[in-house]
Order: structure tokens, then sequence, then C-alpha cells
């Protein structure tokens, strides 16, 4: 499926982006890791690099001018993730979507189920997805991107 077939079955709708709208999406995502990074519960600061995701992740629909609806916004947001950066971003996807999971029950149901190392892991993931995310826009979509 492509992101016109997303548009077409309602699950997007189109979104008009500014390099603006995408330097400030960049340095929530970035602030998101600071804060996650301080010295908090390993709950909240896998809730908050989790947040980071969700910005980065919507950088790249964004771009190539969408946004996720309302309904299942979050799974989709990086369910879309592959359509942007290619089949192989499919284990960072699948990824994303298990901590999206376990971030609904950080946030709803208790934040000790997530580990140190569970917190420090996405912390990690999420540097190394910016990176990823920022090399593609500067291939795909350079105008929305300072080098």
């Amino acid at each position: 499926m492509s992101l016109d077939d997303w548009l077409s079955n309602g699950w997007l709708k189109r979104h008009e982006t500014s390099r603006q709208e995408i330097a400030e999406l960049f340095a929530e995502a970035d602030q998101d890791l600071t804060d996650a990074s301080g010295g908090i519960s390993p709950g909240w600061a896998f809730a908050i690099a989790y947040n980071a995701v969700m910005r980065l992740s919507s950088i790249l629909l964004f771009a190539q001018g969408f946004r996720a609806t309302r309904d299942q916004k979050h799974y989709r947001t990086i369910a879309a993730i592959p359509l942007a950066l290619g089949e192989n971003a499919k284990t960072w996807a699948d990824y994303f979507d298990r901590c999206r999971i376990k971030r609904n029950e950080v946030t709803y149901e208790t934040a000790t189920l997530i580990s140190q190392s569970e917190a420090d892991e996405l912390i990690s993931e999420v540097r190394q997805f910016t990176e990823e995310v920022k090399s593609w826009l500067k291939v795909n979509h350079a105008d929305l991107i300072d080098d």
C-alpha cells in the first residue's frame, strides 16, 4: 500500500508543512530526549522518548504532504515509517509499535512496567532514528531542512 492508498482509505489527511514546522518538530523531539535522559523514572523517560518517536514519524508524513487522522493516529504514524524510509525501516516501525503498546500501559496503567534498560534502549534508538530522518529529508526534501 502507498500513502495515497492510505489517503483514499481515510487514514490520512492532506497536510502542507513548512521548514519552520519541521524545525520545530526536530527541536521538540530533541527536548523530549533531553528530558527523558534527565534522571526521571524509567516509565516516564520511556513515555517522553516515545513522544519524540511520534514527532519524528510525523515529520516523515508531513514532508510528503500527509498527516494521520485522529483514529489510530499513533499506530498509523508509526506504521507509515517504512512507506517513507523503505522496507528496511520496518524493523524500526515494529520496534516503535511495541513501544507504543508499552507506552499505553505506562500512561494508563502503571509506570513500573518499564525497566531502566528499556528506557535507555528507546532513547538510544530514537537518537539513531533522528539521524535517519534527517538524512532522508536531506535527500528527499532538502527544502525542508537546514544542512
